[in-house]
């Protein structure tokens, strides 16, 4: 299970406060003498394994989650529906809910004696494995499309990532990663493996959060949707607590990804069984949708039974209206949003115009802008 790595370089991180996201709120690590304090403690082996682990928790306590759950009162008058609030996930170190899982998989790594984290990315996911493998003291190796041009990547370097270019889309790539993973032993981060209960639970902590603010669930809570694996996470999280009598309702899901380019979206229109894969020729990346789109969504079919179990529903968003909404969350409420993330809120008010929806509480969740 462990992989020595003799080059001690690839835990390297940048002594100053790291700018971990152009544009967003996301705070950073303010508190980076501590976290270094702390770091030194992960990573120390004549220090207790227990001590270690501890460290670690601590970061993440203070550093993972607890977003900001902010109503936006000026939308609210814009579009005619009362009580939206907007869970931002910019507030994490890199900028997304990505942070989430990656801290909870390195967490994992550190439990069972890994040193080496896998995974493939297009941008946020691997800047948040980086930071997490940074401070954990684990080799992180990330493998990237050759064709995907992604500014994140020096971020990813910065924190001592080592990146490996292999042919073929993401999808592709995913896959390619999960098999050296299993043939070298690494630990497996990649979405649809066998840590999928881990990222599940790690997303779940939204809904308590959002449970911790409102201390009841919402009406609605909508998400952008790519794997899946976020939206399936949110539904984990409020299931538990209803069964555990903690919210008087479930929530109903709403998913919005890019026009015609997401599996869960297509299978929920056309009413399909199963999440199907699309076919990949078909599908035209741009700036404003590479976030969204899949011809396979790893975890699809989980966030299908959450928005058909929970009387939700899905939408198509178009680049135009990611872009709009994006600039209407900067101009009415002053928060700078990846436009992609605002399709589970076009998928909301697209539902608003059809059929007014009956003023309760909506919860939209967003991350920060890249």
């Amino acid at each position: 299970m462990n992989n020595t790595n003799d080059d001690q370089n690839v835990f390297t991180t940048t002594e100053k406060p790291y700018d971990l996201i152009d544009g967003a709120s996301a705070p950073g690590f303010e508190l980076a003498v501590d976290v270094e304090r702390l770091k030194k403690i992960i990573r120390d082996p004549d220090i207790s394994f227990e001590e270690r682990i501890e460290a670690f928790e601590d970061v993440i306590d203070s550093e993972v989650g607890d977003t900001t759950l902010y109503r936006a009162r000026n939308i609210e008058r814009e579009i005619g529906l009362r009580q939206i609030y907007l869970k931002f996930e910019g507030g994490n170190p890199t900028g997304t809910q990505k942070d989430r899982i990656a801290f909870a998989q390195a967490k994992d790594a550190l439990r069972r004696g890994y040193d080496t984290m896998m995974l493939a990315t297009c941008g946020n996911y691997g800047v948040a494995c980086a930071l997490a493998a940074s401070i954990a003291g684990l080799r992180c190796i990330i493998h990237v499309p050759e064709t995907y041009h992604t500014r994140r990547i020096k971020e990813m370097t910065d924190l001592g990532a080592e990146i490996v270019r292999v042919p073929g889309d993401y999808e592709t790539s995913v896959g390619f990663s999960s098999e050296i993973a299993k043939e070298k032993e690494y630990y497996d981060a990649n979405p649809g493996g066998d840590n999928i209960t881990i990222q599940l639970t790690a997303y779940g902590e939204i809904a308590y959060e959002i449970y911790d603010e409102l201390r009841d669930s919402p009406k609605i809570v909508a998400a952008p949707v790519s794997n899946g694996t976020l939206l399936a996470g949110l539904y984990k999280g409020f299931i538990s607590l209803y069964r555990r009598g903690k919210t008087s309702r479930m929530p109903m899901f709403v998913a919005g990804s890019s026009f015609k380019k997401n599996p869960i979206i297509q299978a929920f229109v056309l009413n399909k069984k199963n999440c199907e894969d699309l076919s990949p020729e078909k599908i035209k990346e741009s700036k404003i949708n590479e976030p969204l789109i899949n011809w396979h969504s790893i975890d699809g079919d989980f966030a299908l039974d959450a928005i058909r179990k929970s009387r939700g529903w899905a939408s198509n968003a178009t680049d135009k209206e990611m872009l709009n909404y994006s600039k209407m969350i900067r101009d009415k409420e002053g928060m700078s949003v990846l436009p992609a993330s605002t399709a589970g809120l076009i998928a909301l008010i697209n539902q608003h115009k059809k059929e007014l929806i009956s003023n309760d509480r909506f919860v939209v969740v967003l991350t920060g802008r890249k």
